[in-house]
C-alpha cells in the first residue's frame, strides 16, 4: 500500500481528497503547512507527495526543495495558479505533475497511479552508477559525470535519469517520453532521438567516447552500457 503525503490547507479540498485516496487503498498523511509536512516526511518515509504551491508558511516550491535535499520522491502540484512560470518552476524543481484548481479528485489519484507506475522514483538520496562515471546529485537535481556536473535541459536531465537508474535496461522511445514529458503526446518519438543526440554530444565533450555510453538498441530503443 503506497503511503502519500497530501499538503493541502483547505479543509474542504483536502477531505475530498483523502477520501478519494483511501479509497483507492492508499494510505494518506495529510498536513496543514509546510513544516509541518516536511515534519510527517522525516518521521516515516512516503511513497508520494502531493504538494499545494499556496501554504501558509512556505509554498509548496519551498517545500519540493526540502524534500529534494534528502529524498527524490515523486511531486505533483497543487495550485489555483496557471502562470507558466510557476508551472516551469514547479517542474524544475522536480515536480512530476501540476494540476491546477478546480480538478476532479479522480484525476489527481489517476494521475498518482500513473506517475507510480512509471516506476523511475525512489525516495532515496541518490543514484550512482560508478562503472560509467555517472553520477546523480537528487539534492541538486544534478547529473555528474567524471565528477563534473553536466549541462542538461530538464528534459535531458529526466531522460538521463532514466537511462543512469537501470543500466543495460531498454527503454523504448514512448517509454522515455512518458518519463520525461508531463504531456508525452504532445511531443513525437523524434524529440526523444533529438535529445539524446544533445546528451550524448555533452557525453562526448567531457570525455571523447563518451558519448557512446548510450547505445542504441534498432528498432527497439536506448540504454546505458552497463559498464565503460
Amino acid at each position: 500500500m503506497s503511503r502519500v503525503l497530501l499538503v493541502e490547507d483547505e479543509p474542504a479540498i483536502a477531505d475530498i481528497l483523502v477520501y478519494a485516496l483511501e479509497t483507492e487503498c492508499f494510505t494518506v498523511t495529510h498536513a496543514l503547512t509546510g513544516t509541518d509536512a516536511l515534519a510527517a516526511a522525516a518521521r516515516e518515509p512516503h511513497d508520494f507527495a502531493i504538494l499545494d504551491i499556496g501554504l501558509p508558511d512556505m509554498t509548496g516550491l519551498d517545500v519540493c526543495r526540502r524534500l529534494r535535499e534528502t529524498s527524490s520522491i515523486p511531486v505533483l502540484f497543487l495550485t489555483a495558479r496557471d502562470g507558466e512560470v510557476d508551472r516551469i518552476l514547479g517542474l524544475e524543481l522536480g515536480g512530476d505533475d501540476y494540476v491546477t484548481k478546480p480538478f476532479s479528485p479522480r484525476e489527481i489519484v489517476a494521475r498518482v497511479r500513473a506517475i507510480l507506475r512509471r516506476g523511475n522514483h525512489q525516495a532515496t538520496p541518490k543514484t550512482q552508477t560508478p562503472k560509467t562515471g555517472l553520477h546523480h546529485e537528487a539534492s541538486s537535481m544534478r547529473i555528474h559525470f567524471d565528477g563534473s556536473a553536466l549541462d542538461l535541459t530538464a528534459h535531458e536531465y529526466k531522460l538521463l535519469l532514466v537511462l543512469i537508474e537501470k543500466p543495460g535496461r531498454v527503454f523504448t522511445r514512448d517509454q522515455l517520453l512518458d518519463h520525461a514529458w508531463q504531456d508525452p503526446g504532445a511531443v513525437t518519438d523524434r524529440t526523444v532521438d533529438a535529445h539524446i543526440k544533445s546528451i550524448r554530444a555533452k557525453l562526448r565533450s567531457a570525455r571523447p567516447g563518451a558519448e557512446n555510453l548510450i547505445e542504441t538498441r534498432r528498432g527497439l530503443g536506448y540504454s546505458l552500457a552497463a559498464s565503460s
